[in-house]
């Protein structure tokens, strides 16, 4: 990989099917996240099919995209704390615990919203995060996430893997 390649979190999940993250999902969101030094970060641009009130993102298209930007940062950041690279063994999976959306401003459906995710919190099998949505420059959205581990490949045999 060059140094202007971005390494996605979601590209390291084989058959992953989720309708906001899943590279195999092709009528899926297909969210991307990466890291930014400490904050995971998520560009994406939204379709007309999206609009909640006329040119606004929906919200709960907006709750999606957050919950799958997290769950995606739960995911690299045990990677990271573990000093392994993406997608090496043991396979993690990680599921929604908490998902508190604050709605702050109406969001753009004609432009890119960013997400910026940090970590704050790891205990047991559960990740707590802080994530903000920003719409041409302006916070618009903020949300409280709890991600559960939820699939440990360390911790399966083949007749009971998660999939």
């Amino acid at each position: 990989m060059n140094s202007n390649e971005k390494e996605y979190f979601q590209d390291s999940m084989p058959g992953n099917v989720c309708f906001g993250c899943g590279n195999d999902n092709h009528d899926g969101l297909h969210v991307k996240s990466f890291w930014e030094q400490d904050e995971s970060v998520c560009i994406w641009q939204s379709k007309e099919k999206y609009h909640g009130w006329s040119d606004l993102l929906n919200g709960g298209v907006m709750a999606t995209i957050i919950d799958c930007h997290c769950m995606g940062t739960a995911m690299a950041h045990a990677y990271k704390i573990e000093n392994r690279l993406l997608g090496s063994d043991p396979e993690y999976r990680y599921a929604t615990g908490r998902l508190n959306v604050k709605y702050l401003l109406p969001t753009s459906n004609n432009h890119p919203v960013e997400l910026r995710a940090k970590v704050i919190e790891v205990k047991n099998r559960k990740t707590v995060m802080k994530c903000d949505v920003i719409s041409q420059g302006k916070k618009t959205a903020e949300a409280d996430v709890v991600a559960i581990r939820v699939y440990d490949a360390s911790q399966q045999t083949d007749e009971n893997k998660f999939k």
